[in-house]
């Protein structure tokens, strides 16, 4: 099966891409920018395209110092959780009991959940500073190919942001996990009491694959 640098080839060799890479650099050069250059692309670099078994999908990177680090949701460990991260720790705790003290989510992405923001990069202090960049359209055309070239991926949608992807995933042969978003200003319509992480293991056992192990 292709891996990323196949599936990414025909768009990162156009020239909107070409254009897009060259406003990130002078971007970086020119102001402090989130997450890290050489974390940019973490979350395809470690969920390869052919152990990619769920994608959550998060809108852009936290902007404050120390916390992006290339997956959404997830923060470095040397920072405090956001309320974000925090309320998926207490969804995860009532779905399946599990205490989760880890903030970097690599091993979530390290066992095939590609952990995706729709923009990549943000300037600092300044949320979605770089959503006019052009990075949607790179990280949709991600989703479609997932959605097209792969099979039984669930895809775990939280938010209206994320929401907004559905009309890129085809349902018939996918899972669509829809809620609130985790933020404090939406949790309790409708986050808490999901129960997407005994959602997302339910589907993959019943299709023979690994649960993950949250």
């Amino acid at each position: 099966m292709a891996d990323w640098k196949e599936i990414l080839a025909p768009i990162k060799n156009s020239t909107y891409f070409e254009q897009l890479w060259k406003d990130v650099q002078s971007e970086y050069a020119d102001t402090k920018c989130f997450p890290p250059k050489k974390q940019i692309f973490r979350a395809l670099e470690l969920t390869p395209f052919n152990e990619l078994r769920v994608v959550i999908l998060g809108q852009d990177p936290y902007h404050n110092d120390g916390q992006a680090n290339g997956l959404c949701f997830s923060v470095s460990e040397s920072v405090a959780a956001p309320p974000s991260l925090k309320n998926i720790f207490t969804e995860l705790q009532t779905d399946l009991g599990i205490e989760r003290t880890r903030k970097d989510l690599e091993d979530w992405a390290t066992q095939g959940v590609l952990l995706l923001n729709a923009t990549l990069t943000v300037r600092a202090h300044s949320p979605n500073s770089h959503k006019d960049l052009g990075w949607e359209r790179f990280t949709d055309f991600i989703i479609s190919e997932i959605s097209a070239k792969k099979e039984k991926v669930v895809f775990v949608l939280w938010g209206a942001f994320a929401q907004k992807k559905e009309e890129l995933i085809d349902s018939s042969k996918h899972l669509i996990i829809k809620s609130a978003h985790p933020s404090p200003f939406s949790v309790y319509r409708g986050f808490y009491g999901s129960r997407p992480f005994s959602q997302v293991n339910t589907w993959l056992a019943r299709h023979g694959q690994p649960q993950i192990q949250w």
